[in-house]
């Protein structure tokens, strides 16, 4: 069912992963030129394997296990993500030219958080479908 809370949940982090990091930059050179996701073509891929990750789990709604592993997998795109960005992070920081970093680096938190909400609700209608099945 689509009017499911873990629905919501991961329709925010399709739209934290799909909409927001063309939105927000992921930093800015000293330059005033902002730098988005499109800079390295590992991020588009990513932020892409998230997005479609996260799309396929909305559709999966009938097959509580498969949505619980996507949600998973999703879990692992944006935690490579967030390692690739701090990486870039800890690089930055030796610059020549200082350059600041933009809130689009905390975009994969937010979609992590919003997974493990998703998957906790998950979790709660497979443990509560199984405990009527009991009872059968």
């Amino acid at each position: 069912m689509l009017q499911r809370i873990q629905t919501i949940y991961l329709i925010l982090a399709f739209v934290v992963s799909g909409v927001l990091p063309f939105v927000f930059p992921l930093w800015k050179a000293m330059d005033g030129k902002d730098y988005f996701f499109m800079v390295d073509m590992t991020y588009v891929t990513l932020f892409g394997l998230s997005i479609s990750a996260s799309l396929l789990s909305i559709l999966s709604y009938k097959k509580r296990q498969h949505q619980f592993v996507l949600g998973r997998l999703n879990m692992i795109f944006n935690l490579i993500l967030l390692g690739l960005f701090v990486y870039r992070t800890l690089n930055l920081s030796g610059e020549a030219t200082v350059s600041e970093k933009g809130i689009g680096m905390f975009l994969p938190i937010v979609s992590i958080v919003l997974l493990v909400l998703a998957n906790k609700a998950i979790k709660k209608d497979e443990d509560l479908v199984k405990s009527v099945d009991r009872l059968r």
